[in-house]
């Protein structure tokens, strides 16, 4: 599989790299991972095709840890224009994440509307080939500015409750000329949300989704969905204190990814030519679940086999008093 990981540099601007560890091969024609694609979808060839042999290699580890020049940026983008980058997703997909919602919205004897939705992705979503099935829960988190790199923080508003981790894989798409939807690769995901705010109430489960969220290190081109284990953990200081295995990928998730994918593109505002989309398919295990609450410099750390190397960022609490917006009048 073809792993890609986008870089900016204070002087020589943003790269392009092919991951060959220990170490990052520069890509000279193509400055992004939308580059590239649109190259692809411009010419009618694979992604891999238009890879070159350049000769310019960085050691992976310093631009991972930090300590270099060059820095990661989100695994895709829409550098140009991030407001036309739609980040969104889908939820109760996974049935651990349909029991924790279950936990935070009801008795344990109450069916809720999260098990329901659950429960009609497993009657639904896995149709037959060429056939159209249930719908997923779908939400939306914001455009491409909500979009932060690894190592970067996530952070809470002044006017948030809570900010905690949803590790995911995100799909990442550039909708083509003719109006038609290419999944450019997919990539390891911080969704993040507020989950205490979703706590109050299953209808503020819109708001809390309004976050930033991160993508990357790297962008697997041609992953395979099938099987994705994984795990994550979160880091105060020098200790990890929770962590817990992922499962992710079509064998444990009540939809297929096509059947996801249509649900999102179906809406036709959601095929617009030369938009961007970020896509993440829900979780399986968040440390919500054991009620943890992070504190401000906790590291949230998401790794999926296959996927590279880890997504890691601190978590950033605004304590900030909040203040009044008020619209003006004309």
């Amino acid at each position: 599989m073809l792993r890609l990981v986008q870089l900016i540099h204070p002087t020589q601007g943003r790269r392009l790299a092919v991951v060959e560890e220990p170490n990052l091969r520069l890509i000279a024609n193509y400055p992004s991972v939308l580059a590239i694609a649109q190259a692809a979808i411009a010419d009618g060839r694979k992604i891999q095709d238009l890879i070159n042999d350049g000769a310019v290699t960085l050691d992976y580890d310093p631009v991972y840890l930090g300590q270099s020049e060059w820095s990661l940026l989100p695994a895709f983008d829409h550098p140009t224009a991030p407001e036309r980058c739609f980040v969104t997703g889908t939820g109760l997909t996974h049935k651990a994440s349909a029991d924790n919602r279950q936990s935070m919205h009801g008795e344990a004897t109450q069916l809720t509307d999260s098990m329901k939705m659950y429960r009609i992705g497993l009657e639904g979503g896995r149709p037959a080939a060429g056939q159209i099935g249930a719908s997923p829960e779908w939400f939306y988190k914001g455009t491409g500015r909500i979009l932060r790199a690894p190592n970067e923080p996530l952070d809470v508003p002044n006017h948030g409750y809570d900010g905690g981790e949803e590790a995911e894989i995100g799909g990442c798409y550039l909708i083509g000329p003719d109006g038609a939807p290419y999944r450019v690769g997919l990539a390891q995901a911080n969704e993040f949300s507020d989950h205490i705010l979703e706590a109050q109430n299953y209808l503020y489960l819109a708001q809390s989704k309004l976050r930033a969220c991160s993508l990357g290190p790297e962008l697997v081109v041609d992953a395979n969905f099938t099987d994705v284990p994984g795990q994550a953990m979160i880091r105060r200081g020098d200790e990890i204190i929770w962590s817990a295995p992922l499962s992710s990928g079509e064998r444990v998730m009540c939809h297929t990814l096509e059947n996801l994918e249509h649900h999102h593109f179906k809406h036709a505002e959601h095929r617009r030519p030369g938009d961007a989309h970020v896509h993440f398919f829900g979780a399986d295990m968040f440390s919500f679940k054991d009620r943890l609450k992070l504190q401000d410099g906790d590291v949230m750390d998401i790794h999926f086999d296959g996927f590279g190397r880890a997504l890691r960022n601190p978590i950033r609490i605004d304590r900030s008093r909040p203040m009044l917006v008020k619209a003006k009048l004309l």
